[in-house]
């Protein structure tokens, strides 16, 4: 490096002097130049001037999925629809402090647009601060394109990464080697089991999906009712109720739950969408639950949290390609606002290492079902999943998110719950 004078400088001299220690991939660039050792498994390929762009001008996991999406960043030894083995490499990546003239070289080597950020792929959602067209966060209309961002991209792309559950959240493995089908299975029945149901029964779920829980109910006899703000969601949700003959006891509606006029619930399920409610929307939610489940009913919150307290967003990548508007904090969080509100929490448990499981499952489809994927929604599409869900799994493998359920019940005058003194379901 020193005998490069700094006109000629290459796009492996400009890794180098922001990379601390050895690189643990392989980087080669457009301009033939390359650095990191010959052994690694996996290279990537900085195919032109505007990876760099989108490099340099959004540092971290926004810059890099914008050029993986777009194909400018070309990843050699790993599965596009599975880029895992690769993020895990890039764990062992630090980064130094760089010379100030670095800006200058790069602005010699994008030549005359600069540092001018080139557009986003298609796929980004609006800057949260653009956002403000369509609503306050968390309003009605806000809340709604979040939700329809991310949902309604295709039911069939959908059938592919979920399988025939089309079940979009944590399944509950018996085992290691469980099946994803028998362990989401499984995660209705212990949802089922925990809020005590019983044929007659009426259950609300919240943010439904595909109908999952819902239908589970019904074929038991109880009378549930799913919401979801994805229009997508509801439609396929409502033609598998008349497929399957469940119409007298399961409906899925395309509304806001804060539009719900129905109450007195013997059960209320909340199966990943307090997410997508906001922390400090968090009082008025479990009121909004509390009021509308009888007394001594049961309610169960399933949502990603953190392994701490304190409410952040998603990070740049989530918020802009999967989850526009998400926020997370920890399950203490979640149950001191549920007391808070008024409801005795019964059980609490963390399934963190399910969540990894279920993500390597739909990692797993996508990769099976790739060209499939590909011709529904395009390769950019397609990409970004691959890098969400591999992304994701490593998150809950590190402990950096986790999956928490939690048990309540509305007291009655009583103050007796309605429940077995001992834990009733089987774990």
């Amino acid at each position: 490096m020193s005998s490069t004078t700094r006109e000629t400088r290459t796009i492996a001299d400009l890794v180098d002097e922001v990379v601390a220690g050895p690189l643990p991939v392989r980087i080669t660039a457009y301009d033939g130049s390359k650095t990191g050792p010959d052994s690694a498994q996996r290279t990537l390929h900085i195919a032109n001037h505007r990876a760099v762009s989108y490099l340099a001008t959004a540092p971290g996991d926004l810059g890099m999925a914008r050029a993986y999406t777009t194909g400018d960043l070309v990843v050699e030894g790993v599965h596009p629809g599975n880029p895992y083995d690769v993020l895990v490499d890039l764990e062992r990546l630090h980064f130094r402090r760089p010379d100030p003239r670095l800006v200058l070289d790069l602005a010699r080597v994008l030549g005359p647009r600069g540092l001018t950020p080139p557009p986003p792929p298609p796929q980004e959602a609006l800057p949260r601060w653009r956002r403000v067209t369509e609503g306050l966060r968390h309003s009605f209309t806000r809340d709604r394109e979040a939700i329809q961002h991310h949902y309604d991209v295709s039911n069939r792309f959908y059938e592919h990464v979920l399988g025939p559950t089309m079940t979009y959240t944590c399944a509950v493995f018996p085992d290691r080697e469980s099946d994803l089908d028998d362990a989401q299975d499984n995660k209705y029945r212990l949802v089922f089991d925990k809020l005590g149901l019983k044929p007659g029964d009426r259950l609300l779920d919240i943010g439904c999906g595909w109908g999952g829980m819902v239908r589970y109910a019904a074929r038991r006899g109880v009378h549930a009712l799913g919401v979801t703000l994805s229009r997508e969601q509801a439609a396929w949700a409502q033609e598998a109720i008349e497929r399957e003959g469940l119409t007298q006891l399961a409906s899925v509606r395309h509304d806001d739950y804060r539009n719900i006029t129905e109450s007195g619930f013997d059960a209320i399920s909340s199966i990943g969408i307090t997410e997508h409610i906001g922390v400090r929307n968090y009082p008025a939610y479990f009121r909004w639950m509390l009021d509308h489940v009888k007394e001594g009913g049961l309610v169960l919150n399933h949502c990603i949290t953190r392994p701490d307290n304190r409410p952040r967003s998603t990070g740049a990548f989530i918020d802009r390609y999967i989850f526009p508007d998400g926020e997370l904090t920890g399950s203490g969080r979640i149950i001191t606002t549920m007391q808070d509100t008024g409801f005795e929490v019964l059980h609490e448990e963390n399934l963190r290492e399910h969540y990894a499981l279920t993500l390597a499952g739909w990692g797993e489809n996508l990769v099976d079902h790739w060209s499939e994927c590909v011709d529904e929604v395009g390769e950019g599409t397609a990409k970004v999943w691959g890098l969400y869900l591999a992304g994701s799994r490593r998150g809950f493998e590190r402990n950096v998110v986790q999956l928490h359920q939690v048990l309540a019940t509305r007291p009655d005058e009583s103050r007796l719950p309605r429940v077995p003194l001992r834990q009733w379901w089987a774990s």
